[in-house]
């Protein structure tokens, strides 16, 4: 069921919408899942990527190799070059191969003050909807109900 009516859910609009998107846009679509460690840590599940974070390939033709820093982040062609992530040319030269952001895991972040702030605000985000025990169903609020009905 479609939740918000001012976005639509259709296919071409969507592709559309994805591929002509500004970079700053691009810059939250091109986000990497935190590692199992830094979530734990930081209490948020992805981050947009950024030119000195170090990832490591978890799909794909290169996953599983040493983790390894991000060379670039080539938004307009939605992939980052990651630094030991080579192929060869037929004429010898190497190149960096450009691998998705979804397609890797964050291992360490590069940390500055904007970064902190970010991590910091969805953090405090994510605590207060734990706090409220969404979705959970207890005997207590079971009991206060049933109390509600009779008096």
């Amino acid at each position: 069921m479609k939740l918000n009516k001012m976005v639509s859910s259709d296919r071409s609009k969507s592709r559309k919408r994805h591929f002509s998107a500004p970079s700053h846009i691009r810059r939250r679509l091109m986000s990497a899942p935190l590692s199992k460690e830094l979530r734990t840590k930081y209490g948020v599940r992805s981050m947009p990527i950024r030119k000195d974070d170090e990832v490591q390939v978890v799909r794909g033709h290169y996953k599983g190799q040493q983790v390894g820093k991000v060379v670039q982040c080539y938004r307009s062609k939605f992939r980052v070059y990651i630094e030991r992530i080579q192929r060869e040319k037929a004429n010898g030269a190497t190149v960096n191969v450009g691998i998705h952001p979804s397609k890797v895991a964050i291992v360490k972040l590069k940390m500055d003050k904007d970064r902190k702030n970010i991590l910091d605000r969805r953090a405090k985000g994510r605590a207060e909807a734990l706090g409220k025990d969404k979705g959970k169903y207890t005997e207590e609020t079971a009991a206060a109900a049933t109390a509600m009905e009779t008096a």
